[in-house]
C-alpha cells in the first residue's frame, strides 16, 4: 500500500476509536433512560436515536453540513467560542460519526438494560444502594455483553462510513481522507489493484467483527444451562 493509504488507515482507526469512546459516554445514559422510562416521549426519543438507520447518509450529511456550516446555528456557536468551523476537519468527522453511529450503540445497550430483572435492582435498593450505586455496581456489570456488542458495532460502523464522512469531511489527505474515501479515490482513478487491497482488508475486518459479535452473543454457562432446562 502507498504511504497515503497507510495514513488513511491510521486516520480511520483514530476516528473509530475516538467516536466509539464518545458514543459509549453519550449513548449509555440515553440507553438507560430509554430502558427505564415510562415517559410518553419515549417513542419520539427512540425514533430520533434510530433515525440514522433509515435516513440516507447523504441526507444526514447535508443537514449536518447546514448546521455545522458558517451560517448554521452550531457553526456560528463554534466560531463565537473560538473553535473555528467544523466542516472539512477531523473534529467535524467525529461529530458526524457520533450522530450517524448512535443507534448502533444505544440499541444494544438498551436491550441489555431491559433484560436486567427488576427484582435485582429492587434487591439492591432494599440494601440501601442509591440510584448511582445501583447503576454502576449492578446494572453495568449485568449489561456487560451489551456493552461489548455496542463497542464492536460502534467501532465497525464508523470504519465503514462513506456518505456522511465525505459530505462533512471531504477528501483532504492526512486530515479527512479516511479508508472508505481512499477506496473510492482508487476506483475513480482506475487503480483497481490498490482498491482491491484496501477492500479485501475491509472484508476481512467485517468477517472478524461478525464472528466477534456471534461469540459475544452466544449463551454460555448458567444462561445456556437455563435455556437447556427450559427446553
Amino acid at each position: 500500500m502507498t504511504p497515503a493509504d497507510w495514513t488513511a488507515v491510521r486516520l480511520t482507526a483514530q476516528l473509530a476509536g475516538l467516536t466509539t469512546l464518545l458514543l459509549l459516554l453519550v449513548g449509555t445514559p440515553i440507553a438507560w433512560w430509554l430502558a427505564r422510562t415510562r415517559s410518553a416521549a419515549k417513542p419520539v426519543c427512540a425514533a430520533l436515536v434510530a433515525m440514522p438507520l433509515v435516513l440516507p447518509p447523504t441526507v444526514l450529511g447535508f443537514y449536518l453540513l447546514l448546521l455545522l456550516g458558517p451560517q448554521g446555528p452550531v457553526g456560528q456557536a463554534t466560531q463565537a467560542l473560538g473553535l473555528g468551523r467544523l466542516p472539512f476537519t477531523f473534529a467535524g468527522l467525529v461529530v458526524a460519526s457520533v450522530l450517524y453511529s448512535l443507534p448502533f450503540v444505544v440499541q444494544p445497550l438498551q436491550q441489555a438494560f431491559e433484560a436486567i430483572p427488576e427484582r435485582v435492582l429492587e434487591a439492591a435498593a432494599s440494601l440501601r444502594a442509591g440510584p448511582w450505586d445501583r447503576f454502576f455496581s449492578v446494572a453495568l456489570p449485568l449489561a456487560r455483553p451489551g456493552l461489548l456488542t455496542a463497542s464492536v458495532l460502534g467501532f465497525a460502523h464508523t470504519v465503514g462510513e462513506f456518505g456522511v464522512v465525505l459530505m462533512i469531511g471531504g477528501n483532504i489527505p492526512g486530515q479527512t481522507r479516511v479508508l472508505s474515501v481512499a477506496i473510492y479515490d482508487h476506483v475513480e482513478a482506475l487503480e483497481f489493484a490498490d482498491a482491491h487491497r484496501l477492500s479485501a482488508g475491509m472484508v476481512a475486518f467485517a468477517m472478524v467483527v461478525l464472528v466477534t459479535l456471534y461469540v459475544l452473543q452466544r449463551p454460555t454457562g448458567a444462561a445456556a444451562a437455563s435455556r437447556g432446562a427450559a427446553r
